[in-house]
């Protein structure tokens, strides 16, 4: 095939580009305005929660038989970046709403996912994910957290550590050991409620970013929970949370480039108004030169995490 091609080899669809266009505006009627001070006084950005969730765009990988959106990863992945163009610590609403949901969507029973995801889908509820701990962040399959079963009940005891958003969601997915002479494959995942008796928070975290974002720990102190809040059968938590972070990673990427897109765009604003020797630093190509760069490799990012 001679001669360039007169199409795009790879861009996404209409629906996608909608999709932006209609996040692009929201982040910035209704959350941009308020991210300097959720930043500077590390407070929960409830403000981007209330419009994202009027909006529908909270949760938009829920599936449809759940009350959700049935966004694609794609889709879920441009909600991200174009909140966190706006707003870091807001962008982590849409993406730990979807890994901590993500192990009940993957794994867990009928009747689990209707009572979990449906409220989330509402936005009556967030999702968080506990599987990291003091002594277990990348070892993960080193925890401590106990659950040990009791008749129709599991009691579980133990800290998780750096959850992000803890505090303020209503529902936790929580790795725990329940058979400990088997490693990872002793580990099974359980729904927690915020309201269980026995689960409590540590203070927030001092953050060098993101800080709008609570990351706290999480104690579980005899946690007692009907046996059926287990997600998938015994002893498969590892492999469940595994197969999370394989799908949720690229919803960081997605994060990472919404934050360097904003950067990116801010810094062409400014070198229009910053003026040096008379004239706007836009004018001098040491300048130009840096920012084309700037944006060649953010799209570079951007495609490949598409």
């Amino acid at each position: 095939m001679g001669g360039s091609a007169d199409f795009d080899l790879y861009r996404p669809s209409e629906e996608h580009d909608m999709l932006r266009e209609t996040v692009r505006a929201l982040a910035e009627a209704k959350i941009a305005p308020f991210a300097a001070a959720v930043d500077e006084e590390g407070r929960f950005p409830q403000e981007a929660l209330e419009a994202l969730v009027a909006a529908d765009l909270h949760a938009v990988h829920v599936p449809e038989t759940y009350g959700g959106a049935g966004a694609d990863a794609l889709a879920t992945v441009i909600v991200i970046e174009e909140v966190a163009r706006a707003c870091g610590s807001s962008s982590l609403i849409p993406a730990v709403n979807k890994l901590g949901s993500l192990p009940v969507i993957l794994s867990g029973s009928e009747e689990l996912k209707k009572k979990y995801l449906g409220p989330l889908a509402k936005g009556d509820a967030m999702f968080s994910y506990c599987l990291s701990e003091p002594d277990a962040g990348s070892d993960a399959a080193g925890m401590k957290t106990r659950a040990v079963r009791d008749g129709d009940h599991w009691i579980l005891n133990g800290v998780k550590r750096w959850i992000t958003n803890a505090g303020v969601s209503q529902y936790y997915t929580v790795m725990a050991v329940t058979d400990p002479e088997k490693r990872s494959k002793g580990i099974s995942a359980f729904v927690v409620e915020k309201d269980d008796e026995g689960v409590s928070f540590g203070a927030p975290e001092k953050k060098l970013g993101i800080k709008g974002s609570p990351t706290r720990e999480v104690y579980l102190d005899n946690v007692r929970i009907p046996a059926d809040r287990m997600i998938g059968a015994e002893g498969t938590g590892f492999a469940t949370a595994m197969k999370t972070l394989d799908h949720t990673r690229i919803t960081i990427a997605a994060q990472a480039i919404g934050i360097a897109q904003g950067a990116l765009d801010y810094a062409k604003g400014y070198v229009t108004e910053r003026k040096q020797f008379g004239k706007p630093i836009a004018d001098f190509q040491g300048v130009q030169f840096m920012l084309a760069d700037m944006a060649m490799k953010l799209e570079a990012a951007r495609q490949l995490t598409y």
